[in-house]
């Protein structure tokens, strides 16, 4: 089914899966990462596989599995594919399968789609638009972060939550081998000058990310996030994905029990691993 209103993906997805289950099928998602997630969402532990035909940007999920953007070779994956458990991320119960983030980087993806919308779809605009974002930046999360027993109190301009190694190859942390051994990737950067916040992203862009200073990352199975401040439980924007929502802290960024079974490539059926 096509779906105009994005909003109505939950309950079409839902709707999907009790189709699925009661005639074995697959339920199966064509879009972004995005939408992606919204159907994933609906599918994880409903028994059912999952398929993916990749029609975003730069499809991490997809191209992590070995899916690629060419519809003849993605439905083969649907009819001779074999369904292998893929790693999930949580938070606070929302799955994501690529990141999760909040604080400057949910700002960067509100203002990647207005370029989108402005400019077109594509790689060099998505980089101008995090160009002008972190030229605009300056305010950072005041955050205290619960790790393995140990708590602590952070300033930072964001923090994102990485569960797709092909993305942490890209951007240089060794993390993406925590990934695929089952882990989330956490990077937080240093509060900066706006000339420093530049070089960070020229170093993302080459790759070099994860060597610079100003980085702190590290790897995790559970991590929670409160707001340092008493009173009233504060909102927070949190990406998942690339689509933004609102959330109350504290957050708790977890590994999924269930993994999604994910309709992988029969030549790479058995290199699939995890997100």
């Amino acid at each position: 089914m096509v779906i105009k209103d994005p909003q109505d993906i939950p309950k079409l997805a839902s709707a999907a899966v009790t189709r699925a289950r009661q005639s074995n099928g697959i339920v199966v998602a064509a879009g972004g990462d995005g939408t992606i997630n919204a159907v994933a969402q609906a599918t994880l532990g409903s028994g059912c596989a999952f398929g993916v035909l990749p029609q975003g940007t730069f499809n991490y999920f997809s191209r992590t599995h070995g899916i690629t953007a060419d519809l003849n070779e993605a439905l083969q994956t649907l009819l001779y594919g074999t369904a292998r458990p893929v790693q999930v991320g949580l938070v606070n119960g929302q799955i994501f399968l690529v990141n999760a983030s909040l604080g400057l980087y949910p700002k960067l993806l509100e203002d990647r789609e207005a370029w989108k919308a402005q400019f077109g779809r594509s790689r060099l605009v998505a980089f101008g638009a995090g160009l002008s974002t972190l030229l605009r930046s300056g305010r950072n999360l005041h955050l205290r972060i619960e790790l393995q027993g140990a708590t602590h109190d952070v300033r930072t301009p964001t923090l994102f939550i990485g569960n797709n190694a092909l993305q942490m190859e890209q951007l240089g942390f060794a993390e993406a081998n925590a990934i695929n051994a089952g882990q989330l990737a956490g990077i937080m950067l240093k509060p900066v000058s706006q000339s420093a916040m530049l070089g960070l992203l020229v170093r993302g862009a080459f790759g070099q990310l994860g060597a610079a200073e100003n980085v702190v990352n590290f790897a995790f199975r559970k991590l929670t996030v409160f707001q340092p401040q008493r009173g009233r439980p504060r909102r927070v924007k949190v990406a998942t994905d690339g689509e933004i929502s609102w959330q109350t802290f504290p957050l708790t960024f977890s590994v999924s029990p269930d993994p999604l079974l994910l309709m992988c490539p029969a030549r790479l059926a058995t290199e699939c691993h995890n997100a």
